[in-house]
């Protein structure tokens, strides 16, 4: 059911969005925090109402709107940049069904922003000797598997020409299991074609 908002709630639900898309854009803070931050500098302690405090994609839309304003083609030229490397990495990487994922693939990657890579093998262990055969070294970190509750999933991270990159681990029967669990909503991920492709769509002068 949509819901109709007071002029002053759809205000404000604006005006967390974009203070928000500013916080993205210039410190590289994460949605959910930005996201918090914004509705605690307009409104104080008081509690938030649900319905006022903008979705993600709102807060996207104000982060590509920020950057076309005041980054401009130093945008576009950094983007390029992050594209370029996650396909080298990618390609590195390719018998594991590299994908790339996030701001880095959505346009919306700034200053701050990491490299996002999903990562199908039939043991975590595969991609770990791989990186440290190729002389890379990483740091491990845990995630929630949103496939499957009370699991977790293995991050590896590292830097590479100067970026953070995190491959996040799936097992391979979760690539037909992401497929099918999409449903109706949209899940941004792109493999080796279609990075190649945003690439050779944007090439920098």
């Amino acid at each position: 059911m949509n819901i109709n908002f007071p002029n002053d709630a759809q205000a404000l639900r604006a005006e967390i969005a974009a203070l928000a898309a500013r916080m993205i854009a210039e410190d590289g803070a994460d949605y959910g925090t930005a996201k918090r931050k914004a509705a605690k500098v307009l409104l104080g302690n008081q509690k938030v109402p649900g319905d006022v405090l903008p979705d993600n994609a709102e807060i996207e839309a104000e982060v590509r709107e920020y950057q076309s304003l005041f980054f401009g083609e130093e945008h576009a030229q950094r983007l390029q940049h992050l594209r370029l490397i996650a396909l080298e990495i990618m390609e590195k990487l390719s018998e594991f069904s590299p994908y790339l994922t996030g701001a880095v693939l959505n346009g919306t990657a700034g200053e701050h922003s990491d490299i996002h890579i999903q990562l199908f093998a039939e043991s975590s262990k595969d991609v770990a000797v791989f990186l440290l055969n190729h002389e890379i070294n990483y740091e491990v970190s845990e995630a929630n598997h949103f496939l499957h509750a009370g699991r977790s999933l293995e991050i590896l991270s590292f830097l590479w020409k100067g970026e953070a990159v995190h491959l996040t681990l799936y097992e391979q029967d979760d690539q037909r299991q992401i497929a099918k669990s999409a449903g109706n909503r949209r899940i941004e991920k792109a493999d080796l074609n279609a990075v190649r492709a945003l690439i050779n769509e944007s090439p920098t002068e």
